[in-house]
């Protein structure tokens, strides 16, 4: 009886044990793999998910694509709203001196600025000239004139660029980081609204925050102000004949009757060389510009102002003729010498350094 009993109990404990294990088994592997199915249910449903994890995943598919992937929409963005910015500087109080071009003349000998050299050498003094010298259209020799023009117009345009592409760098920092911090998020609401772009949007971001050659943006300006002659340049400050509806700006003598807009009046040429880059950068008129830039970049190519002017037939009512006449301004002058231009650091940014 006793040696029964025991051997019952034994075999009762054996099979405790083995249920034990089972249900033990059992549970870590529910556990295994229920875990990450709820993880994921969790993360779709309940994470913040703004500028902040899939990072990786978003550069990727929003910064690398081989297809254009700016995004239309249906409401035009204000101009106040694009312009913000370059509207509140507008309001600026300081009175920038306006020099004669003997003055001008005397400060680029100085300093040793001279195009030959920024066609040699690829750099450019950081010569910040606020305002036209009144004096550019008495200058007889069609030489001097287009290059002081030049000289006057080429370190602005080439800040306006490194501006765009220190932002570009950003950007493509902040998403390449699993998660970003409060000022990066401000930083890129700021843009989205500088840039026209719907929140969240960054392959559209991407496609419009960059440069434009400054072959042809010199172009432009030589062609909009007569390299530098007009009343628009002269009185407004206006390089890029920028109209405008709900700025400040100067009424065109021979306007069409029924058009109401004005000509963009600019504090100093470095707001108006800011406003041409954002207008091209944003404006549903210059998308194919984009596009063909796009290309350029995908296509790991150099951007080529004779390409991309072909897509400018917008800018102006001449249409292809004003393709043309950008084309051989770029040539005949060879600006494109000027599209790899860096320019040195100012005395403040040295200064900024130490």
């Amino acid at each position: 009886m006793k040696k029964n009993k025991k051997s019952g109990f034994v075999k009762n404990k054996s099979i405790n044990i083995v249920t034990r294990f089972f249900l033990s088994a059992f549970m870590v592997v529910s556990f295994f793999y229920v875990t990450p199915i709820i993880l994921n249910f969790t993360d779709k449903n309940f994470n913040n998910r703004e500028f902040t994890n899939n990072s990786k995943n978003i550069l990727n598919s929003a910064l690398n694509k081989d297809k254009f992937t700016e995004e239309d929409f249906s409401e035009e963005t204000d101009e106040r709203d694009l312009l913000y910015d370059i509207l509140e500087e507008n309001k600026s109080e300081i009175n920038l001196v306006r020099y004669t071009t003997t003055e001008i003349d005397s400060l680029f000998e100085q300093v040793n600025y001279n195009l030959k050299d920024v066609r040699d050498t690829k750099l450019v003094k950081p010569v910040a000239i606020g305002l036209l010298p009144n004096e550019i259209k008495s200058i007889g020799n069609t030489k001097k004139r287009k290059d002081m023009f030049i000289k006057i117009v080429l370190p602005l345009i080439v800040k306006e660029n490194n501006k765009i592409r220190v932002d570009r760098k950003r950007l493509f920092a902040i998403l390449n980081k699993n998660s970003n911090t409060d000022i990066e998020k401000q930083w890129l609401k700021k843009k989205f609204k500088q840039y026209g772009v719907r929140q969240n949007d960054l392959s559209t971001l991407k496609v419009r925050m960059d440069e434009i050659p400054v072959s042809l943006a010199i172009a432009q300006a030589a062609k909009e102000t007569g390299w530098g002659t007009s009343r628009f340049a002269l009185k407004g400050n206006a390089l890029f004949g920028q109209w405008t509806w709900s700025g400040e700006g100067l009424k065109p003598k021979n306007a069409a009757e029924g058009k109401d807009h004005k000509v963009m009046k600019f504090h100093s040429l470095q707001l108006s060389v800011r406003a041409y880059l954002r207008n091209l950068n944003t404006h549903s008129s210059y998308k194919s510009l984009r596009k063909a830039r796009t290309g350029l970049r995908n296509q790991k190519k150099n951007l080529d102002s004779i390409i991309l002017a072909k897509y400018l037939d917008k800018y102006a009512e001449t249409g292809n003729q004003y393709v043309v006449v950008l084309q051989k301004i770029i040539e005949q002058n060879n600006l494109k010498d000027f599209d790899e231009a860096r320019l040195l650091p100012s005395s403040k940014d040295l200064e900024s350094l130490i």
